[in-house]
């Protein structure tokens, strides 16, 4: 199965409660922070939610 990697690149700080939810749910705290997700629906929707405050990158 493909893998998502992801990176925030963008402060939280004065965004809506429901994206900073969103980023903490995919286990990102820190700017420059990596991880690595199955390539699930459910995870390309919540990288949709907060697609302005993260790159994403396909890993095989």
């Amino acid at each position: 199965m493909a893998k998502l990697k992801i990176k925030l690149v963008k402060s939280v700080i004065g965004c809506k409660k429901d994206q900073k939810a969103t980023v903490e749910a995919l286990g990102l705290r820190k700017i420059r922070q990596e991880v690595e997700h199955d390539d699930t629906p459910q995870i390309r929707g919540m990288v949709n939610k907060v697609s302005h405050l993260v790159e994403v990158e396909e890993v095989n």
